[in-house]
């Protein structure tokens, strides 16, 4: 994710080594599910369905690794005598694998330490000295955020989901440097906020705006899991923002307190 280049630039190397074909419709056969990346995500409470291709699960099984690091042990399924020693490939890792590390990565740390994790586990898929390259070649212009913006829908569609980019306002100027992710599949599949807000959306944001000099904001919308994502546009405190008032999913996630008021991970 050539050295000294910036995360964006190698996935778009890595992307035109591989360039998946368009996605297009599939027609249902009998007595089979057909399972794609949708472009019309299920509803509300129900997962959305894909297919993911080795390049998807690639890109999982790294971030996965590396989150491994800091995640808690995982529980013996088995006899140590049955166990085997031999890592997995990062190839073999799928979504609910690495929504799994993401979760053990929280237990015993608290809200600050969970986003530290997740900003050492972004630093070290990165080249040295790439920050410092991203904020020379995408200084915090315009343009450097609508590119940004364009990036972001299709190499990572396999971490959110379907995704566009829509019109937004900055400092009063209307540009092309937002993306509306349709319903987030992190959050679809962990149905945590705590996940979202402490492993997603705080990290990213700090991330974008600290070490790459470009501002980020991200609005995830708990009513239908959607997520406006702002290039350009630096973000509020925590203490400020809508999301560290957010309750739990009490339906959806395992880990949730259903009768607190705010969700027990953001405080």
């Amino acid at each position: 994710m050539a050295a000294a280049l910036p995360m964006e630039l190698c996935f778009a190397a890595a992307a035109r080594a591989v360039t998946p074909a368009p996605a297009r419709p599939r027609q249902r056969r009998s007595g089979a599910t057909v399972r794609c990346a949708a472009t019309a995500p299920a509803p509300m409470g129900e997962k959305t369905e894909y297919r993911d291709g080795p390049l998807e699960r690639a890109f999982m099984g790294l971030f996965a690794r590396k989150m491994e690091k800091y995640a808690t042990a995982k529980k013996k399924q088995q006899p140590p005598e049955l166990e085997t020693k031999k890592e997995k490939a990062v190839w073999d890792w799928d979504y609910e694998s690495f929504v799994d590390v993401s979760r053990r990565v929280m237990v015993g740390r608290t809200r600050a330490q969970q986003q530290e994790a997740v900003r050492e586990v972004l630093l070290s898929m990165l080249p040295p000295g790439a920050p410092e390259q991203f904020k020379k070649l995408f200084p915090p212009t315009r343009w450097a955020c609508e590119f940004n913006a364009a990036l972001t829908v299709p190499f990572f569609h396999w971490l959110v989901g379907p995704s566009e980019v829509i019109e937004v306002e900055v400092d009063g100027v209307k540009q092309k440097s937002g993306v509306l992710i349709k319903k987030c599949r992190y959050l679809e599949n962990s149905g945590c906020v705590g996940m979202c807000v402490n492993m997603c959306k705080i990290p990213t944001q700090d991330f974008f705006t600290n070490e790459f000099g470009l501002p980020l904001t991200m609005n995830p919308n708990f009513e239908d899991m959607s997520c406006e994502m702002i290039y350009g546009q630096v973000p509020p405190p925590l203490e400020e923002d809508p999301v560290s008032k957010q309750p739990c999913y009490p339906n959806l996630c395992s880990m949730s307190t259903p009768s607190a008021p705010v969700c027990p991970k953001l405080q």
